[in-house]
C-alpha cells in the first residue's frame, strides 16, 4: 500500500502565500492544509465520518500519548493506525517532545534523549530519537515527526542554543533510523519524515536550524519552537524569517497553531501546514468560530434565537441546529453539545482553508485576507 513515493507539488503563489498539493498512497492533502488534532487516535467529539465530510484530507495523532496508552506494538498488532481508528487518510505524527516537556513528571533529559515518568501512572519511559520512530513506524503514519527539544519562552540564550544543537542532533539520527525502518521494510516510500526548526524567537538561531537541517534533504521541514508564550507578533515575525530559509519544493509545517486570524497570517508567510487543539476544545467549553467571528452560546442572548449558526455553511451541526438548542445544550452539559460545536468548528476551518486556496489559485490572496480578518474580528464578543 505504501510503495507509490511521498511527494509535494507547488502549484501556486501569490507572493509568499503558497497552493500545493501533497501526495501519499492514502490520498492527496491540499495545501494550505489544517489538520485536527486526533492525539489519542480520536478527534474529540467526533466520527472519522464527519472529518472526512467536512473536507479533512489528514489528521494529528501524538507518539507520547500513543506509546503511553495502548502502546504503539498493540496498535501495530492491530493493523496499524488507520485501521485502529478507522480513518483511511494520511495520518501525521508528532514525535512526542512538546507533550515529554509539557506533560511528563520528572523528566530528565540528555544527548541521548529523555526519560520520563508518565502523567498516567508514573511509570518510567525513555525516548529518544531512535525510538521515536521507531514507534511511528510501528504505528504507520504517513509523515512522521523527529523527536526535538522544545522549550517554553522566554528561555535564556544558553537553554535556547543547547535546544537547537540537541535538536538538530537529534534530526540526523531521526533521519537516520528512519532509513533503517525503509530497509527492514517497517517504513515505505510513501512515507515522509520531517524535520523541525527550533530557535526560540532568536533570528541568528533560526537560521542555524533551518539551514542545518535543509543540507539534510528531508521531505519537509517544521517550524517548532512557537506559540510557547511570545507574541504572535514574534510569532509571526519568526515564521516569516524561517519560511524564507527553507526550500520551496518542500511542505512548510507550522506545528501548534492556531486561531483562524493565526493561520490566515501564517499562510501570508508562506506556512502550508497547521495542527491546533483550538477548533475542538473550543467547541467543548461552548465557543463556536463563523465567518461573522466568534459566537460564545454560553450567553443568554442566544436562548431564544430560533437561527442557525451559520445558514450558508454545508456542515449540518452549523446550518440545522438552532443558537438556541446548542444554548440549551452548552448550559445543559449535554454530550451533544460539544459533539455539534465541535463539528461546526473544524468544518469552519476546513472552509477557511478551501477559502484561502481559492483566493492563492486566483491571485487574489492579500485582498481576501484583508477582508477576512475584518470580517472575523468584527463580533469576537458575540
Amino acid at each position: 500500500m505504501l510503495t507509490a513515493p511521498f511527494a509535494f507539488t507547488l502549484l501556486k503563489t501569490d507572493g509568499p502565500a503558497r497552493l500545493g498539493q501533497i501526495t501519499t498512497p492514502r490520498g492527496r492533502i491540499r495545501t494550505p492544509a489544517f489538520m485536527p488534532v486526533g492525539t489519542a487516535a480520536t478527534v474529540k467529539a467526533l466520527y472519522t465520518d464527519q472529518l472526512e465530510a467536512a473536507g479533512t484530507d489528514i489528521v494529528l495523532a501524538n507518539t507520547y500519548h500513543l506509546m503511553l496508552r495502548p502502546g504503539a506494538e498493540r496498535v501495530a498488532r492491530l493493523g496499524g493506525l488507520h485501521r485502529f481508528m478507522r480513518w483511511k487518510g494520511p495520518i501525521i505524527t508528532d514525535s512526542g517532545g512538546f507533550q515529554v516537556m509539557s506533560l511528563a513528571k520528572l523528566r530528565t533529559i540528555s544527548d541521548a534523549g529523555v526519560t520520563f515518568q508518565s502523567h498516567i501512572d508514573g511509570s518510567r519511559h525513555t525516548l529518544t530519537p531512535e525510538r521515536a520512530i521507531e514507534i511511528q513506524c510501528l504505528l504507520g503514519s504517513d509523515i512522521q515527526m523527529q523527536l526535538d527539544e522544545c522549550i517554553a519562552l522566554p528561555a535564556t540564550a544558553q537553554e535556547t542554543r543547547l535546544a537547537v544543537e540537541r535538536s538538530l542532533a537529534w534530526a540526523q539520527r531521526s533521519k537516520a533510523e528512519f532509513a533503517r525502518q525503509l530497509d527492514r521494510g517497517m517504513a515505505g516510500p510513501g512515507q515522509a519524515l520531517f524535520g523541525i526548526v527550533q530557535g526560540g524567537i532568536d533570528e541568528t538561531l533560526r537560521r542555524h536550524s533551518a539551514d542545518a537541517l535543509v543540507a539534510l534533504d528531508l521531505q519537509g521541514y517544521a517550524v517548532g519552537g512557537l506559540a510557547v508564550g511570545e507574541t504572535q507578533r514574534a510569532m509571526l515575525d519568526t515564521l516569516e524569517l524561517t519560511a524564507r530559509r527553507l526550500p520551496g519544493d518542500r511542505p512548510r509545517y507550522l506545528m501548534g497553531v492556531g486561531t483562524p486570524i493565526d493561520l490566515i497570517e501564517s499562510v501570508a508567510r508562506g506556512a502550508d501546514m497547521f495542527d491546533c487543539v483550538i477548533p475542538t476544545r473550543s467547541g467543548r467549553h461552548g465557543l463556536a468560530f463563523t465567518w461573522a467571528g466568534k459566537v460564545n452560546l454560553k450567553n443568554a442572548r442566544h436562548a431564544e434565537d430560533a437561527g442557525p449558526l451559520d445558514p450558508a455553511s454545508t456542515c449540518p451541526a452549523a446550518r440545522d441546529y438552532s443558537r438556541a438548542y446548542l444554548h440549551h445544550l452548552v448550559k445543559s452539559g449535554e454530550f451533544l453539545g460539544a459533539m455539534l460545536l465541535s463539528w461546526a468548528n473544524v468544518a469552519f476551518y476546513q472552509q477557511l482553508m478551501d477559502a484561502m486556496r481559492a483566493a492563492i489559485a486566483e491571485d487574489r490572496f492579500a485582498a481576501w485576507a484583508a477582508r477576512t480578518r475584518a470580517q472575523l474580528a468584527g463580533t469576537e464578543a458575540n
